[in-house]
């Protein structure tokens, strides 16, 4: 019996998506839930599962192909065994292998690495092979450099050009950096962005740190990072300075009694948003937990609609890249976004001498129609204090 597959229902922000994956090809054997392409829109991709076992018999929608929610991808002969012949017993594991959900970021690093399936072990939810799981196989077995190379999926249409001896390519422009794009420049269009400055000393988190890491990490089996503080610090200004945790809907202003934290991420998709819900009511072991599990999402190209939509404030980290100082741009329809950067140590006048200290600088941009220059000041300063006496993010002062 014939079954179709459907694209998956999209939420009202996503339009369409691309094709951008096929695991299976017409006659392969499929089983339930088993990965059989890829679905890349402006916010994540979706991993289309098969819905019952059989035979794939044909595909509608070819990679590249622009689907819409619920449009027919493939059909599948449902109950059906694949006529293919039987391979020989020396090929029956790398066969069986080949049926295996592999991780889109594992699927890359294999081919690149000329690892088949039959080498790496899935630690995902039922046998998934993950990014980790292909890194171990390339640290511990040196024998898998040797191996012969898997088929990778198509690579994007690449148009080369040479203009007097100098080579060029071209390439199609990704969902998510169009769309990316596309909310930069909505930001600067529809905002009156400003961009305040102020510097911190970070040697009262730094010596902090230092001191409970280890403990820290034995009670709860995560690393103490300097994000849960800044992001601590972020919510108890949120409460003190209402109008930078709220945003402009028409002619209204919407003043959330909730803190949603958008923590910016760079992926091998470009860069992602996810979101950290009901912050104020988190510990900072809860804190750096969520914030490991969606960069770990992130790189592995799985994180959902849920991970990264919504947000009322966003902080983003250039300091991970060197940079010193720089001017983040809003993510609409949040009205404020706080930026930090490389900590750096300088020669700081302290009580009439002159001392060296790790000093960062903080960068907060702005919505002007929203947030007084006032406000938006205050908002800095009060995460500056809090972080030169950490003791006040514990006593929420």
């Amino acid at each position: 019996m014939a079954i179709d597959v459907n694209v998956p229902s999209f939420p009202e922000s996503v339009a369409d998506g691309s094709v951008i994956a096929w695991h299976k090809q017409p006659g392969d054997p499929v089983t339930r839930d088993e990965v059989l392409v890829e679905i890349e829109t402006d916010k994540v991709v979706f991993e289309v599962p098969a819905p019952e076992d059989g035979v794939l018999l044909e595909i509608i929608e070819n990679e590249g192909a622009t689907v819409l929610s619920q449009q027919l991808l493939a059909r599948i002969d449902a109950g059906a065994v694949a006529s293919k012949p039987a391979a020989i017993e020396t090929e029956d594991k790398t066969a069986a292998a080949a049926d295996v959900a592999i991780a889109p970021a594992a699927r890359k690093l294999m081919a690149e690495k000329g690892i088949n399936t039959a080498q790496v072990g899935g630690s995902g939810k039922g046998g998934r092979i993950l990014k980790e799981d292909v890194l171990k196989v390339i640290d511990s077995a040196p024998a898998a450099k040797s191996a012969a190379p898997v088929k990778a999926a198509p690579a994007a249409p690449v148009v080369t050009g040479n203009l007097e001896g100098r080579p060029e390519k071209r390439v199609p422009m990704s969902r998510l950096r169009a769309r990316v794009a596309e909310r930069l420049l909505e930001a600067q269009h529809n905002a009156a962005m400003l961009t305040t400055f102020n510097e911190v000393n970070m040697k009262p988190v730094m010596a902090l740190r230092t001191r409970h890491r280890d403990a820290f990490e034995k009670a709860h089996d995560v690393r103490l990072g300097f994000m849960s503080f800044f992001v601590k610090a972020a919510v108890e200004a949120l409460k003190q300075i209402p109008a930078v945790n709220a945003s402009i809907e028409g002619n209204d202003v919407i003043y959330h009694g909730f803190y949603d934290i958008g923590i910016a991420v760079s992926s091998p998709r470009g860069l992602v948003v996810p979101v950290l819900r009901d912050v104020d009511q988190m510990s900072m072991a809860e804190i750096e937990a969520k914030i490991r599990e969606l960069a770990q999402k992130a790189q592995n190209k799985s994180l959902s609609i849920e991970d990264i939509t919504g947000g009322t404030f966003t902080i983003t980290n250039g300091g991970v890249f060197g940079s010193m100082l720089s001017t983040p741009i809003i993510n609409p329809p949040q009205s404020g976004i706080l930026g930090m950067h490389n900590i750096q140590d300088r020669a700081m006048v302290v009580n009439g001498e002159v001392v060296v200290l790790p000093m960062m600088y903080l960068a907060h941009s702005y919505d002007h129609r929203l947030i007084d220059g006032r406000e938006a000041v205050q908002f800095l300063v009060k995460i500056k204090e809090m972080l030169e006496d950490p003791a006040r993010i514990l006593l929420e002062v």
